[in-house]
């Protein structure tokens, strides 16, 4: 008999079920569980051990139990600091109905017991089903032996005995298998709801077939691993033995790829002290089996070694016309440039030995300063390898990684030379202004090294590890600017300025070079791609505002593309030439303005000159007058030393007011406001000082400065005029802004010497020391 209902202490348990009749080790920690466990170790000592749906609930209630739990009997309790050990067995399966409400503590659940499940007896008068259910048993057994064996073929029998094997009831066997199988809290609970015997024999059938078919395959791993490694034993005693017999016989050891590694390192012609180090790594080569770690590392290290050019060099055409026609072809102007690239190719004709110099071109982006690399390797019949230095944080990547590490390899400085294929290339060092550095070195430390021609004649890669000469390489850098370098690694190159180009000289290249290449590439013939002087004129000012010509053969190209287009859309032909009115239609709106619309200058206003990454340009300088003020207020985003450089300029002012002409009383009662327009972009440098002064002057004077008049040059306090740099993009920029007259430092008289003539012509510069001679050309009345 079955009892109609009992209500007992209730245990959730997370990933765990118990069985009827199989003991289980419990950990109880949560509160309401150890008051669970208290009351039912004070009653009869019986629980209801159910298990929860979600493991994660901390304090799960009814409704996050499963229907069907145990009732076990607690055998043992062990307290401890952090809850109890339990050791309870399970007695017989109960089906939850409702909570008790009148305890709080704890779960306390009504249950209705469930029939025991019973095995049928086996006879003569058995049914078809009874038959079936034996036969499943029978099966399921099967299985149970064969896992047993299969984990473990020498002892499976004995372990199968002690764990299954010596029960007696059928059932509980199931139960047994089911509890040591690993399943999930789903599973379990569908072989503990199991309605009758032969629904529980068809749950373990199904469970046994999966865990043969998991432990089948982790037999065959097993012993695939175990045949691998005896087949990697059995292969070094074999090429032990095989090196014995081959050394006594007299006979060479070798395998057919090492015999071939070895032809390609003996034709390589390697130094002595490179061939010592081959030679011992070709020996622990030979005593490694293809199969270890280190052999492929090993391998790809003799590899390189026999891919590097220890010897091959290409011979130098040294022919100055042939380099002088290169350079001209490839490039318009830059005639200091190239006059210094033939001086260099002379000396090198006349003495093969003398070490090449390093070469730093330096100058706006799209000028011509990595094409103007190649232009030389080409002049010299030289191989040109290009390495981008942008960005480049990690000193390990010119040196190399150390073969210690994983995915080590040679750095960028040897993986060039291997793809030159020669001792002699010509390595283009791209943007070295923009190196970086942190914690895992300075790349500029290792340029020093390798781009000096004391020390690079035993250049040593990391990875490498063997002496390497770099002496032969010619090496040429780029940068935009000077400023990011290191003073240690300038002193190491000679510098190289590449200017930026006036309107003309854009003109003549978009003729000579860029609308030629854009023809091509879009497949027009030469009458379909006809540009106007003034349309092209127009293109380069209103569309483009740069010092090289990158965005202009950009603009070159829409304009081409348009024109393809609408030579496949036309029936007619299309041939008339591109004019400034077409340029709206083929390329949208202006871009930029020009500078000569700037409005007439008012008192305070003056015109000054910036040079930037982008070419020379034109700043203007607005300052105004705060009464009952003594603050000097800087605006437009300026840096340091443009603030102390307009500092500089009204003390100065003040300090000399009565020799200037100025109201000192003016001066000292009101504060000044500067600002430079553009306010967004940042702005710094000491040649504004002279515009500041000249528009602080024309403030307190309330006279406007010539629209026609810009200006650069620093300014001292004590009113002198220092030199500047990029004299010849700020004085391309004023002749672009419609400027006649611009003041230049006189110490900067040398730099008027590179600009074009049409510049010069145009230009009236004047040439000062002192901030007198600034304010005698901007106010002639005042002189």
């Amino acid at each position: 008999m079955v009892e109609s209902r009992l209500t007992l202490p209730t245990l959730p348990l997370k990933n765990v079920v118990v069985f009827p009749q199989i003991v289980q080790h419990l950990a109880v920690g949560r509160r309401r569980s150890l008051a669970a466990l208290a009351a039912a170790a004070e009653g009869k000592r019986e629980l209801i051990a159910v298990a929860q749906l979600d493991a994660s609930l901390e304090d799960p209630v009814f409704s996050d139990l499963h229907p069907v739990g145990t009732v076990v009997e607690i055998k043992r309790i062990e307290q401890h600091d952090k809850g109890a050990q339990v050791i309870v067995q399970g007695t017989g399966r109960v089906r939850l109905i409702e909570p008790d409400p009148s305890v709080t503590d704890y779960l306390m659940l009504s249950a209705e017991p469930l029939p025991d499940l019973v095995m049928p007896a086996a006879g003569p008068d058995e049914t078809g089903e009874t038959a079936a259910v034996h036969a499943l048993l029978r099966e399921n057994l099967r299985r149970a032996q064969q896992i047993a064996r299969l984990m473990d073929s020498e002892n499976g029998a004995q372990i199968y005995q002690q764990l299954i094997g010596g029960i007696s009831d059928p059932v509980v066997q199931m139960y047994r298998i089911a509890n040591l199988a690993d399943l999930s809290v789903s599973r379990q609970q569908e072989v503990l709801a199991a309605e009758d015997v032969a629904a529980l024999m068809r749950v373990i059938l199904d469970i046994l077939t999966h865990e043969q078919q998991v432990a089948e395959v982790r037999r065959q791993i097993a012993e695939q691993a175990r045949e691998d490694m005896e087949a990697q034993q059995r292969e070094h005693v074999l090429r032990q033995q095989k090196r014995a017999i081959e050394h006594a016989l007299g006979e060479s050891d070798e395998d057919e790829d090492i015999a071939e590694l070895k032809a390609e390192l003996k034709d390589a012609n390697l130094p002595e002290p490179v061939q010592k180090e081959v030679d011992r790594e070709l020996n622990r080569l030979g005593r490694m089996s293809s199969n270890a770690a280190d052999y492929q590392v090993s391998r790809a290290y003799l590899e390189l070694i026999a891919e590097l050019p220890w010897h091959e060099r290409t011979e130098d055409q040294l022919d100055l016309r042939h380099a002088q026609q290169v350079l001209d072809e490839d490039h318009y102007g830059l005639e200091d440039v190239k006059e210094r690239i033939l001086d260099a190719l002379a000396v090198m004709q006349l003495n093969p030995e003398a070490k090449a110099p390093i070469l730093c071109f330096v100058g706006p982006p799209g000028v011509g300063k990595t094409s103007l690399g190649q232009s030389i390797a080409r002049a010299m019949g030289r191989k040109f390898e290009r390495l981008s230095l942008g960005g480049l944080h990690d000193e390990a990547e010119l040196r190399g990684h150390r073969r210690t590490y994983i995915g080590a390899m040679p750095g960028r400085i040897l993986q060039a030379i291997r793809r030159a294929g020669v001792t002699n290339p010509i390595l283009m060092l791209d943007e070295i202004d923009k190196l970086g550095r942190d914690f895992r070195g300075d790349p500029a430390a290792a340029l020093m090294e390798i781009l000096d021609p004391a020390q690079n004649q035993e250049f040593r890669d990391n990875y490498l590890n063997l002496p390497f000469d770099l002496s032969r390489v010619l090496f040429i850098t780029t940068a935009n600017t000077l400023e990011g370098i290191p003073r240690p690694l300038l002193d190491r190159m000679e510098v190289l300025e590449l200017s930026g180009y006036s309107d003309l000289e854009k003109q003549a290249i978009a003729r000579q070079y860029l609308i030629p290449r854009q023809q091509q590439q879009t497949g027009l013939r030469v009458d379909q791609l006809v540009i106007s002087d003034a349309a092209l004129h127009h293109m380069i000012r209103a569309f483009t505002r740069e010092a090289g010509v990158r965005e202009l053969e950009r603009v070159i190209g829409r304009v081409a593309r348009k024109r393809a287009r609408q030579v496949v859309d036309s029936t007619a032909p299309v041939t008339a030439p591109i004019e400034p009115a077409d340029l709206s239609a083929l390329l949208g709106p202006e871009k930029f303005k020009p500078d000569q619309e700037h409005p007439p200058a008012k008192p305070g206003v003056a015109a000054g000159l910036a040079w930037t990454e982008a070419g020379g340009d034109v700043l203007y300088v607005e300052a105004t007058l705060t009464p009952k003020d003594e603050k000097v207020t800087l605006t437009g985003h300026l840096g340091q030393v443009m603030q102390e450089s307009a500092r500089a300029a009204r003390s100065h002012l003040w300090s000399a007011a009565e020799h200037l002409g100025l109201d000192r009383g003016k001066i000292e009662e009101n504060g000044v406001h500067i600002h430079v327009p553009a306010g967004a972009v940042p702005k710094d440098g000491p040649s504004a000082g002279v515009t500041m002064a000249t528009a602080l002057y024309s403030a307190y004077t309330n006279r406007p400065v010539p629209d026609d008049l810009a200006m650069t040059g620093e300014l001292t306090l004590s009113g002198l005029v220092l030199p500047v740099g990029g004299i010849k993009e700020k004085l391309l920029a004023a002749h672009r802004a419609g400027k006649r007259r611009v003041i230049v430092p006189a110490d900067n008289e040398s730099d008027l010497g590179k600009l074009p003539e049409t510049v010069r012509r145009d230009l009236n510069v004047i040439l000062v020391r002192t901030i007198e001679d600034v304010l005698a050309v901007a106010f002639p009345a005042d002189a």
